[in-house]
């Protein structure tokens, strides 16, 4: 049980950023376009999910102290991860009455695929086929957790994962060093990236990852343990009805 003079615990929320207006059979990974109606409103929604959250830990240890949310909010720079974490910082200093701002960071973008980038599943294997130093890509290319598109600039899912990965857990690590409360820090970002980056740290096996997503800004809450691992300890992954192409 959690003791009222123990060390500060420090918790984390991933955050899939809000539906947005993605074109059809185009990877999402670095579209610029921004959140739908529907998207803003379920940024705004994601603060009440936040504190369901916090409060199902509560009750789970009747001990535990109160969690402050630290006051940055770090996102990607996409658009859509952007918009979702300022809605969200609108909502929280609405409610708590406390001041929150937007980080954007670079490292927290969904997979790159390079020069495809914003082409249409179709149209970048169209490409490959033309170009003779190219292998068609296997079927389900798109989510293999260690295909990379041969094109500059292109990442595999496990590298954006491991990009991810590392930002968190410096910012947690950081967070661990200067908390005397038990304190919550929240990520927005981009499905694919949040959960290979799961898998790097320990929460997911690699073959959980294909048959999970993430519900649009619907937080997942980890806790950070004394020897930096990471655990799930609210919030659900939403399960794939199958792989996607």
């Amino acid at each position: 049980m959690h003791e009222l003079d123990a060390e500060p615990r420090v918790f984390a929320a991933i955050l899939r950023h809000g539906e947005y207006e993605q074109p059809a059979d185009t990877p999402s990974a670095h579209l610029p376009y921004p959140l739908t109606p529907r998207g803003e409103a379920q940024a705004r929604a994601a603060a009440d999910q936040l504190f369901e959250l916090i409060g199902q830990v509560a009750a789970a240890e009747p001990t535990a102290r109160r969690v402050r949310i630290d006051g940055t909010i770090h996102t990607s720079r996409m658009l859509r991860a952007w918009q979702t974490g300022v809605l969200l910082a609108e909502r929280l200093t609405a409610r708590l009455r406390q001041s929150f701002v937007v980080s954007e960071h670079e490292a927290l973008a969904e997979r790159s695929l390079g020069a495809a980038a914003n082409l249409t599943v179709a149209a970048i294997e169209a490409a490959l086929a033309r170009d003779p130093r190219a292998r068609a890509p296997a079927p389900g290319w798109k989510s293999t957790p260690h295909y990379r598109l041969p094109l500059t600039g292109a990442e595999t899912l496990m590298e954006a994962g491991e990009r991810v990965a590392r930002f968190i857990q410096a910012e947690l690590d950081a967070l661990a060093r200067r908390a005397s409360d038990d304190s919550l820090m929240i990520f927005v970002g981009h499905g694919g990236a949040f959960r290979h980056a799961a898998a790097h740290l320990g929460i997911l096996e690699l073959d959980q990852v294909r048959g999970l997503s993430m519900h649009h800004a619907r937080p997942i809450l980890l806790e950070r343990r004394p020897d930096s691992r990471l655990d799930r300890i609210a919030g659900e992954w939403k399960i794939r009805s199958k792989p996607s192409r």
